[in-house]
């Protein structure tokens, strides 16, 4: 029996309001997950250049130290591709949600358990080893989360506002590494470094088990994708989804792994291997270096919605483009300012830095997520973005300590940023820009 005209105007404007309600849902659990994730990956890096190297490596030198803690922080980087691979699998056989709770307790669990390992002095190699297993768990769970993220805000929400919406899962790098750095610089401050570095580290370490619960409570209330779901209806669900993102857009894949060089491999170089190179080189305090990191992340809340906004309206790849340029063009003054400049200039020189990645990183999302088709986006788009990791960001520090050492000079980083920079460009003029595409239609992504 039809509904009269009434009762249907309210049960269409009910499906509204329940849509308008789950894309709130969706935004702000893909925004508190990432947060968790990152958040937690961050504490690693920090602690990876603060604490680790005479913790876990005492009998070495200051420099092998270093390399070596951050040889840890860089096999992170290498589980994420593997982490990609299996959850993206599963992201798009099962869908988004059920894959993204399994993330953040893993992330969740491996980084609790970090702030209760014993040193070297207690385990001797077994301390390193064990936080080498755990930096992999870290690693396969931020693989199989970003794109998951991504996609629950963006197949929820207006076309038109993919840019605004899939920035959410983005603003969780600044706020997971406000609140991670912004836990290590308070504890830094207000505790000796004596008991900073035997037992305060720890502590935003072990809060990680109460976010995890937060986090599982916001996306247990979400429903799957609309997206998604009418591929599950369609019955047009891959058996081997991420083999066949890699047999038929192998392409994309490649250069959406292009694409974030100029925005990965900086970031960590001017979030992690800074306090590295400020403290050790120039003898400015940890707790400086870190609160110019924390302003400079608090503003990204701002710039990265902004300029995904912007994307929206002018398109991706001419906003994204900007970026990768003005990275390349403060290379060298970037390290000018920290080899001889003060306080002030330094932490300009901070600030500016993360602005070209907010550049970058707020379109990046969108950019790569619409370079897949529905059924095979959680592993294609997680595949590319994670591939970067292995290249550009995981190597970062650890080359960058590398080349100061052989070279004595940090303007062979700056080229080293310039390089990623010109690898950047070409890569996304060569990715087609699908701001105003139907991401719905399987058209969209037909060979011409």
């Amino acid at each position: 029996m039809a509904l009269d005209p009434h009762e249907a105007d309210k049960v269409v404007k009910a499906q509204e309001t329940e849509k308008r309600t789950q894309v709130r849902r969706a935004a702000f659990a893909s925004a508190i997950g990432t947060t968790i994730e990152w958040y937690d990956f961050f504490l690693y890096n920090t602690a990876a250049a603060l604490i680790f190297p005479h913790l876990f490596f005492p009998a070495s030198s200051s420099y092998a130290g270093a390399m070596q803690s951050f040889a840890t922080y860089a096999v992170g980087f290498a589980a994420r591709p593997v982490g990609a691979a299996i959850f993206g699998y599963w992201g798009d056989r099962i869908g988004r949600k059920v894959t993204l709770v399994v993330t953040l307790l893993l992330m969740g669990i491996a980084s609790g358990l970090v702030g209760v390992l014993p040193g070297a002095a207690t385990l001797g190699i077994a301390a390193p080893i064990l936080l080498v297993v755990l930096r992999l768990v870290q690693g396969i769970a931020i693989g199989g989360e970003w794109s998951g993220s991504v996609l629950l805000a963006m197949e929820w929400g207006n076309q038109r506002k993919r840019g605004l919406l899939g920035s959410f899962a983005q603003i969780g790098v600044p706020v997971g590494l406000v609140l991670g750095t912004g836990g290590m610089t308070l504890l830094s401050a207000v505790l000796s470094d004596s008991a900073f570095s035997s037992w305060g580290w720890r502590i935003p370490f072990l809060l990680s088990f109460v976010l995890v619960a937060v986090g599982l409570v916001i996306r247990l209330r979400i429903l799957e994708t609309p997206m998604f779901a009418a591929v599950v209806a369609a019955k047009r669900v891959s058996r081997s989804p991420v083999v066949d993102a890699v047999k038929h857009h192998w392409r994309e894949i490649l250069l959406s792994a292009g694409v974030r060089f100029s925005e990965q491999m900086p970031f960590y170089l001017f979030t992690s291997y800074v306090l590295v190179y400020v403290v050790a080189q120039h003898h400015y305090s940890k707790t400086f270096v870190l609160n110019a990191v924390l302003v400079a992340a608090a503003l990204e809340l701002f710039t990265i919605p902004y300029f995904s906004q912007l994307s929206d309206k002018f398109g991706r790849k001419r906003v994204y483009l900007t970026g990768a340029v003005l990275t390349g063009l403060i290379a060298f003054p970037y390290f000018a300012l920290l080899k001889t400049g003060g306080h002030v200039v330094i932490f300009v020189a901070v600030i500016v830095s993360l602005l070209a990645h907010a550049l970058q990183y707020g379109p990046q999302a969108a950019l790569i997520g619409e370079s897949f088709p529905t059924h095979l986006r959680y592993g294609g788009a997680g595949l590319g973005y994670q591939l970067a990791s292995v290249f550009a960001g995981g190597p970062a520090p650890l080359l960058a300590t590398w080349l100061l050492q052989v070279t004595g000079t940090p303007y062979s980083i700056s080229a080293y940023i310039v390089l990623s920079a010109v690898v950047t460009v070409l890569c996304v003029a060569a990715l087609k820009d699908r701001s105003r595409a139907d991401i719905t239609d399987d058209a969209t992504y037909a060979r011409t």
